[in-house]
């Protein structure tokens, strides 16, 4: 195998930090670039700070200097981008940052990229992928079609607009400056190291604290849900095999209504955890109502990440949603110090007095 530099963006997030510790080796040199915003945890890589192929970078991807630098000092060779704004109800109460990281943020990594791939001869071995989302595509009803790579983009939200754009500019570097891109969009993920303001987290936390499971709406918005191991597998595989240009869906063939999956979680963690402030934990399920802007449903075809690249999901949700609350009620030590004042506050704004933490 050949030696690799890589550049993570975002790896000390929540599916960056997961790639990070499944691609990390011992040949080549890894360096996560990370701003340490509230979503980037250092401590979830603090393990791999002291080997001498690792480095780990606090800083902007919109800090040109920074990247341009990085790219010069460690050679670097491959980039993966993990870095952005995620959260679909931050971007609606605050849609700046969303343009700034997603947009701006992406643009300076391709411009960085684009100029040491010149200078260092246009190698056919770059990559530059960039980790991208289903909700690009808009929303689906119950009897449409999955998404699939030839679906037109018709974001609904800002967080969404912002990946499109992002998209559409790593598309563009492909096609106009021949910058050996790769995208993938991937549907809803989980698993470990998640930040507790996403659905699956949000559920067993509140569940352990006795605070109140807000669910939008009637409930019935459908996601294909992805586990992280696998979406890290899927974008090795696409690393590895697929030719510059292309575009890939990840996906996990699960697609749930969200009260099942908040019904789910509080049968789980009634079952494994031991005496919750509230049981049953589904008496603490609480309709609040509904977003601006949330898509109905979404699901995935992957048959081309099938068919092209030899991929397939290897979790079945019931096994990894399991695994995924086992995680959290081991490792209190990861999202305790989470629960913040600022994560706090944010969450009294989004939901009111309906939750509190």
């Amino acid at each position: 195998m050949r030696t690799q530099n890589v550049l993570i963006t975002g790896g000390a997030g929540f599916i960056g930090s997961n790639f990070v510790r499944s691609w990390h080796q011992d040949i080549g040199t890894t360096i996560v670039l990370d701003a340490l915003t509230y979503a980037g945890n250092r401590a979830t890589l603090s393990d791999l700070e002291s080997q001498e192929n690792f480095f780990l970078v606090e800083g902007d991807i919109c800090d040109s200097a920074l990247v341009s630098k990085l790219f010069a000092k460690h050679t670097i060779d491959t980039v993966i981008h993990f870095a952005a704004e995620s959260h679909v109800d931050r971007s609606i109460s605050g849609p700046g940052a969303f343009v700034q990281t997603n947009v701006v943020g992406t643009f300076t990594l391709l411009e960085a990229f684009r100029n040491h791939w010149e200078t260092q001869g246009k190698p056919e071995y770059f990559r530059f992928l960039h980790v991208s989302t289903d909700e690009v595509f808009g929303s689906l009803s119950v009897d449409d079609p999955p998404f699939s790579e030839k679906t037109s983009y018709a974001p609904n939200s800002p967080y969404s607009a912002s990946k499109a754009g992002s998209d559409h500019l790593v598309r563009a570097y492909f096609h106009t400056y021949g910058v050996p891109t790769l995208i993938t969009n991937c549907s809803n993920n989980y698993g470990p190291y998640q930040f507790p303001e996403k659905l699956i987290p949000l559920m067993c936390l509140n569940i352990l604290l006795g605070k109140s499971l807000p669910v939008y709406g009637d409930g019935q918005n459908i996601r294909d849900w992805l586990h992280v191991e696998d979406h890290c597998s899927a974008i090795a595989t696409v690393l590895q095999k697929a030719a510059p240009g292309e575009t890939y869906n990840i996906g996990g063939n699960n697609q749930v209504k969200n009260i099942d999956i908040v019904e789910q979680l509080c049968d789980l963690m009634d079952e494994l955890s031991e005496d919750l402030p509230k049981s049953p934990a589904k008496e603490l399920i609480t309709f609040v109502p509904d977003r601006p802007g949330h898509d109905r449903r979404y699901a995935m075809d992957i048959s081309k990440i099938q068919r092209e690249l030899d991929w397939e999901p290897s979790y079945d949700f019931a096994t990894g949603l399991r695994q995924t609350v086992q995680w959290y009620l081991s490792h209190r030590d990861w999202w305790q110090p989470l629960l913040s004042e600022e994560y706090q506050n944010y969450y009294a704004a989004l939901y009111g007095d309906r939750v509190t933490l």
